[in-house]
């Protein structure tokens, strides 16, 4: 008598029901996956921010001041970034920049080029392309004041912040208590394209000249962003070397997550933004690293920009 060999295998059913499991679990496990690559990287960005805390601080101790901005007057000047870089391991590259003209000098080709890990946030993707220079997610803190330079303007208080355009500050000057005071923040970096409107990530130009941070709020949160005659700077973020507000300064004007609006000739609101869930992490000038709220109370937000306000600094 002879058997039968004939092999079992999977009925199509069968086959149908092991593609359905597998695809339920990846569809579970995916946002997980998600999560923990984003947690990574939000850790990465924080560790960045610890970083330039800690060469903050060494400056201070070498120099006896903050960081400076603009010391030589260029016409177009060399970023408080660049004078950090022998507290960052990178004094090879500090000294292939030339100081005494401005970033976008020949001399200072290389260096303006240069893309550091270090001042780059994982969490924001790349879009500006690299020919525009070395990109940059972390703002020095302006303060309050619409306008950019030191000297105000029309009858205007100067900036109070801890740096912008010929800023020079010691620790000392921090009245309002370094940990009650912003350093640095994170901003997005732009898309490099004023043909299209990208809220987040955009300068816009309402085309009105606010006296106060409260005019230039609402002024910049009535800009009508389907107009693209409003665009302002879409290159925001590069290149750090240069000190100007697109590429390394922001206000505490708009709460984070906000617009950023430029009202030229020479005011600014430019607002720390991210792409974590949520908020923004800042670096405080004690060197801590906290990450404040989107919904922070407005008020709080204004008194974590000013270094001499004198105000009391709720919970943030």
């Amino acid at each position: 008598m002879i058997k039968s060999s004939r092999r079992r295998g999977f009925t199509l059913i069968e086959l149908l029901v092991v593609i359905a499991i597998i695809a339920v679990l990846i569809a579970l496990l995916l946002p997980a996956v998600q999560q923990a690559r984003e947690a990574a990287r939000r850790t990465q960005c924080k560790n960045n921010l610890k970083q330039l805390g800690l060469a903050i601080h060494n400056y201070h101790d070498t120099y006896n001041c903050i960081p400076l901005a603009d010391v030589n007057g260029a016409v177009n000047p060399v970023s408080a970034h660049a004078r950090l870089l022998p507290y960052c391991d990178q004094a090879n590259l500090y000294n292939q920049i030339n100081f005494n003209v401005g970033y976008d000098d020949v001399s200072n080709t290389v260096p303006r080029n240069t893309e550091l890990p270090l001042f780059r946030c994982p969490s924001d993707p790349t879009r500006l392309p690299a020919t525009i220079g070395g990109r940059n997610n972390y703002y020095w803190n302006a303060g309050t004041v619409v306008v950019m330079y030191a000297s105000g303007a029309a009858g205007q208080p100067a900036p109070n912040g801890i740096i912008y355009h010929n800023s020079i500050f010691r620790f000392s000057d921090v009245t309002d208590g370094l940990s009650n005071t912003s350093a640095i923040a994170e901003k997005m970096t732009g898309d490099g394209n004023n043909g299209i409107s990208t809220p987040r990530v955009d300068t816009y130009k309402p085309g009105t000249y606010p006296n106060t941070a409260d005019e230039a709020l609402q002024q910049c949160n009535a800009t009508n962003l389907t107009d693209l005659t409003m665009q302002g700077y879409s290159n925001v973020g590069a290149p750090w070397l240069q000190q100007y507000h697109s590429t390394n300064q922001y206000n505490h004007i708009l709460q984070p997550n906000g617009l950023s609006c430029m009202f030229p000739p020479g005011r600014i609101a430019t607002t720390a933004n991210s792409q974590h869930v949520g908020g923004v992490q800042i670096l405080l000038c004690d060197g801590s690293v906290r990450f404040v709220s989107e919904n922070i109370d407005l008020q709080n937000w204004r008194r974590l920009g000013t270094r001499n306000g004198g105000e009391v600094m709720g919970e943030f």
